[in-house]
């Protein structure tokens, strides 16, 4: 196929002049779709990510949903530095629950992980990236690229996308200003919105333009500034969703009115794979309110006029769910299950280095096994769906997603659907931490099967607390166990690490210190339990894995914790200079009062390396109070500091929560928590203070949104270490009986 002008543009002009402009080769067919489904008045889609209005502001059309995060900030300052814009002009918006608007940006990012292309490829490159993204959308795929998640954002989208996005786009205004004045393009210049030429004095604002421009091809490979000349990444600007948030008027699923809209409850089987197999409905399908009570193959849901009604109905049902031979499942169980793995036969190989296993012998053996549960993800918005569906076959979904694009596949599939005859409004999410990504979306079959069942009304079905923590996908259960060997000057020769759970193998086990001899083996042992994504995802246990142990062998060699890992940190400069820098700020090293004590982590996760010193107080009867956290990260370039400090704050409160108390339970096969009384979280009176120092580097971007999780459950027991003397191996800590225990002096 051979791509035409029209294809890369996606034709020209609007009603009133407004510019939208991508930078990859799109098939002819989109533009009309693209304008009925997206185009306000005065615009004319040519692609994505970016539009121009006669009045000069700048719209960035971000791919990713807003949890929070800040990225439509983040996102919307690297398109505006390439694009030399006047950020008073800038806006950002969602990108609709299309596919043309696959973020091909996100795949390239994934698939090439961090490897550069040639210059002369990048459009290829680009191109090939964003016809895959829009081709594999449909319905039953499983996976569409509208993903936010894995700390990918800025350093994916904003890099692949974003920049060359707005750097195109530059160069197109340039263009059209040039050639209005018939001046060689190299003699203009643009700053805030504006095209000038300075030997003439004349200037040209971009709305004025965006018509103009319209008419050349952008680039796939424009020229990108360096970062001496950045003007806006790089500057803490006040995040663009905060007023919003703040006043109460930005539209989260549970906010969802539509007219005539009734509300749903539901009764999930509690054992996991359970089926409905009875249930005695007495009196509740003739209370006030009820309208509908429909029965699914592991669910009951009331529909009713009121939420509470609904709930008080669903409460009242007397549900028979089989078990799927899962009701006698225990933790203990699954803990059994691990030990089994670990002392078994079936453990695979994932690395090898030097002689591996046999170079145990060469030195003082140390041993260690490290577990940690079941975790949810307990965000502050239960999960929720509001759905219609039509008499003429259509149906229509508002709802929270980490991928609008396979949410509204999903709902297609459920519905037996083709994807034409679903929409999906994408809405702010209360947070998620990977409960709504792709594959965990049980939530949106439940509201859309309900719809089904009252076609032409709309049904907002809500999870309730309990609902939400006892019918999660939740961050794995996994057992590490550790074996090293110490030379004769304390430092290791050999590093063996097995462990077992939900998953298999994954590369967070890889450790970045310079031991010569490694082998690390996994092996996945399946339950009943749905497990998924969970903030910093593998490397929220390994971390934890992997830096207790490596305290572990400091003590063994009675070396400084902070000496001892920059002594194997040796040809890990980066890794270096944030742990160094971590420790100064902490006063590492310096007296503490009784009771008090210092621990160290470090862990580099989503390209990101972070460094967590935390000083905690045990009380006389074995409360841990963990009272400062300081920090050093490394993301190489921080887009917005300040949000990068926040995401790292909420990385340490997100950690310390599962650190501290998180634990999801099985008993008779069902999760045991239901609420926050019974699965803590940390709560204000208990943040300790926070210190973040950001240490540039010209390393490629980093995450932000995770990488601040994995070091704090290790510099937390680590602390506990050196306050008590005691080695906390299984989270949370609060199951730890800490009250008779020895206090050791403080480092």
């Amino acid at each position: 196929m051979v791509a035409t002008r029209r294809m890369v543009l996606f034709g020209g002009l609007g009603a009133a002049g407004a510019l939208v402009v991508g930078y990859a080769l799109w098939p002819n067919g989109r533009i009309a779709r693209l304008d009925k489904l997206d185009a306000k008045p005065g615009e004319k889609f040519v692609a994505n990510w970016i539009k121009i209005g006669q009045d000069d502001t700048v719209t960035i059309v971000v791919p990713h949903c807003d949890m929070g995060t800040g990225i439509y900030t983040a996102l919307s300052q690297m398109a505006a530095e390439e694009l030399d814009a006047d950020w008073s002009k800038v806006r950002a918006e969602a990108a609709p629950a299309d596919t043309d608007f696959a973020n091909g940006a996100m795949i390239e990012g994934f698939a090439l992980n961090g490897m550069q292309v040639p210059a002369m490829l990048k459009g290829l490159a680009a191109n090939t990236f964003r016809f895959v993204a829009a081709e594999i959308t449909i319905p039953g795929a499983g996976y569409a690229p509208q993903i936010t998640g894995g700390s990918a954002a800025v350093r994916f989208t904003g890099v692949n996308a974003m920049r060359v996005a707005g750097a195109a786009t530059r160069e197109m205004l340039v263009k059209a200003a040039a050639a209005r004045w018939d001046v060689p393009a190299s003699e203009c210049t643009t700053a805030h919105n504006k095209v000038l030429h300075t030997a003439s004095g004349r200037s040209l604002g971009y709305g004025a333009l965006a018509g103009d421009a319209a008419s050349y091809s952008p680039s796939s490979n424009p020229p990108l500034k360096p970062k001496s000349q950045y003007t806006l990444v790089g500057k803490s600007i006040p995040r663009v969703d905060i007023p919003q948030k703040v006043n109460g008027t930005t539209d989260y699923g549970l906010d969802t009115k539509l007219p005539g809209m009734m509300y749903a409850a539901v009764r999930i089987s509690p054992v996991f794979g359970g089926k409905l197999k009875a249930v005695s409905i007495g009196d509740v399908a003739n209370r006030r309110g009820v309208h509908k009570i429909v029965k699914l193959d592991d669910a009951i849901i009331v529909v009713a006029d009121r939420f509470w009604r609904a709930r008080d109905g669903a409460a009242t049902l007397h549900p028979v769910f089989d078990n799927a031979s899962n009701g006698t499942v225990t933790s203990a169980d699954i803990t059994a299950t691990r030990v089994r793995a670990l002392n078994g036969d079936g453990l695979k190989s994932d690395l090898k280095t030097g002689s591996g296993e046999d170079a145990l012998s060469q030195g003082k053996l140390v041993e260690a096994t490290y577990h940690v549960p079941y975790l949810a993800h307990a965000a502050m918005e239960p999960v929720n769906a509001t759905a219609l569906y039509r008499a003429d076959g259509t149906l229509e979904v508002w709802a929270g997603s980490q991928d609008g694009l396979s949410a509204r596949n999903y709902c297609a599939e459920v519905a037996g659907l083709s994807l034409d005859k679903v929409t999906f409004h994408l809405r702010p999410l209360g947070g998620a931490f990977g409960r709504r990504l792709p594959g965990h979306y049980n939530f949106l079959e439940y509201a859309v099967k309900t719809a089904m069942a009252v076609p032409g009304t709309p049904v907002k079905l809500i999870f309730t607390r309990e609902d939400d923590v006892q019918h999660d996908y939740y961050r794995p259960n996994v057992m590490s166990r550790f074996r090293a060997a110490l030379d004769t000057k304390g430092m290791p020769v050999a590093w063996v690490n097995d462990y077992a759970g939900d998953e298999g193998a994954n590369p967070e086990a890889h450790i970045v210190y310079g031991i010569p001899n490694q082998a690390i083996r996994a092996m996945q042992v399946k339950t009943h339990v749905p497990t998924g994504p969970w903030r910093s995802v593998e490397a929220s246990w390994h971390g934890f894995f992997i830096e207790s142990f490596v305290d572990e062998l400091a003590h063994a060699a009675k070396a400084d914790p902070v000496a001892y890992r920059l002594a194997l940190l040796k040809d890990a400069p980066r890794h270096r200079a944030v742990l160094k820098t971590a420790a100064a700020r902490a006063g590492w090293g310096q007296p503490l009062a009784p009771g008090k004590a210092r621990g160290v982590a470090i862990f580099e996760s989503f390209q990101t390396i972070v460094a967590h010193v935390v000083e905690i107080t045990v009380s006389p009867d074995g409360t841990v109070k963990v009272d400062r956290v300081v920090s050093a990260v490394d993301c190489g370039n921080a887009v917005n500091p300040d949000g990068l400090k926040a995401q790292i704050e909420g990385g340490i409160i997100y950690g310390l929560s599962a650190a501290l108390y998180g634990t999801i339970t099985i008993d008779k096969g069902a999760v045991v928590q239901a609420n926050f009384p019974d699965y803590e979280v940390i709560r204000i009176a208990d943040c300790p203070q926070i210190d973040i120092t950001i240490v540039e580097s010209d390393a490629p971007l980093g995450g932000a949104g995770e990488p601040g999780v994995p070091p704090i459950a290790p510099a937390v027991v680590n602390a506990i270490f050196a306050a008590t003397g005691r080695r906390i191996r299984e989270l949370p800590v609060r199951l730890s009986n800490l009250s008779s225990s020895k206090k050791a002096a403080s480092l």
